[in-house]
């Protein structure tokens, strides 16, 4: 079709608000929020996050009060992640496949106070090791097959505490199909997995490993060596390939803003609901705009709109609770 001015003018739809809101072609709404939350050991008062102003290290006691705040908002569900005190970290993580941890009583009490909250439990051993990586070091590399194991492990108790997604972050190759295989052997088949399927290994993420304590990698070996290489986009698409292939419900790509060609890559190539999300470096980045002469709300709202544009069903994002009021359910 050819179209030229001035029979053709495309302005004339945008000159009324009423016709604006027509013809919009994405929409944001609460519906499409998830809120990532952080827990710690302990009670009392919530303890702020230096690196992400307003977020903050919940008891279990106040996490539960949050989550029923969100739930009350029309944000369909959370994602948890732990703050571990140093003295139950071990250079595996062993931690992680303690039925009894801090993550497996936190999923517990939220879903039995708040039981139609959608609940997303991180698989990875990042929280729980002393040198931060995701997987056991083996011969001074990432052990892949090895560390399959104890993320089977850490996954069935999350979901036998009453996770309702289980989402493995860690990038080790292989661990989709061993976890649904194992959910399924133990009647959680209807457990669903939400993949970390294309993370990237940014810079964005440094405010994130300072909630959860996992600080710099301890060792020589670069999370670069399972992560994904920024530079790379078709590789992007045969990981999200391979996951849902081994049993994905939902493919994550993280970090969000910078990787939005591969958010609107992987939604035209594949046909399974697929989560973005806007990570910490870039929460604090966009929540320190006003001290730029730049709106904080507006921008914020125009990156989450970027998202739904993009093709993300759901954003992960720590603006949610402050965002949903302005949104349509």
């Amino acid at each position: 079709m050819m179209e030229s001015f001035p029979q053709t003018r495309l302005r004339r739809p945008r000159m009324h608000a009423w016709s604006r809101q027509m013809v919009q072609e994405n929409v944001l709404t609460r519906a499409s929020l998830i809120a990532p939350i952080f827990v710690r050991e302990g009670d009392g008062e919530p303890h702020p996050i230096k690196t992400m102003r307003g977020i903050y290290r919940h008891s279990i006691k106040s996490l539960v009060m949050e989550a029923q705040k969100i739930a009350d908002l029309g944000i369909p569900a959370i994602a948890i992640f732990p703050y571990i005190d140093p003295e139950d970290k071990d250079q595996d993580g062993t931690e992680a496949t303690n039925p009894d941890n801090l993550i497996c009583r936190a999923i517990n009490a939220v879903s039995t106070a708040v039981p139609h909250l959608g609940i997303i439990a991180d698989v990875a051993l990042d929280p729980f090791t002393l040198n931060g990586h995701d997987g056991l070091i083996r011969n001074g590399e990432i052990a892949n097959d090895e560390t399959i194991s104890v993320l089977v492990k850490q996954a069935f108790i999350q979901a036998q505490a009453g996770a309702t997604i289980i989402a493995p972050s860690d990038m080790m190759d292989g661990r989709i199909k061993a976890i649904r295989s194992a959910l399924d052997k133990a009647d959680y088949q209807n457990t669903l997995i939400m993949s970390y399927a294309a993370k990237y290994a940014s810079a964005f993420y440094g405010p994130f490993r300072d909630a959860v304590g996992a600080g710099k990698c301890s060792s020589v070996i670069g999370k670069n060596t399972y992560q994904m290489d920024p530079a790379n986009g078709r590789e992007a698409m045969r990981e999200i390939a391979l996951d849902i292939e081994e049993g994905a419900d939902f493919v994550m790509v993280k970090p969000g803003m910078a990787y939005l060609d591969i958010v609107a890559r992987a939604t035209e190539q594949f046909y399974v609901p697929l989560f973005a999300y806007q990570v910490s470096g870039e929460f604090s980045m966009l929540d320190a705009a006003d001290n730029y002469g730049i709106n904080r709300i507006d921008v914020i709202m125009e990156s989450l709109l970027a998202f739904r544009r993009a093709g993300a069903s759901g954003i992960l994002t720590y603006f949610a609770p402050e965002i949903a009021p302005l949104l349509p359910q």
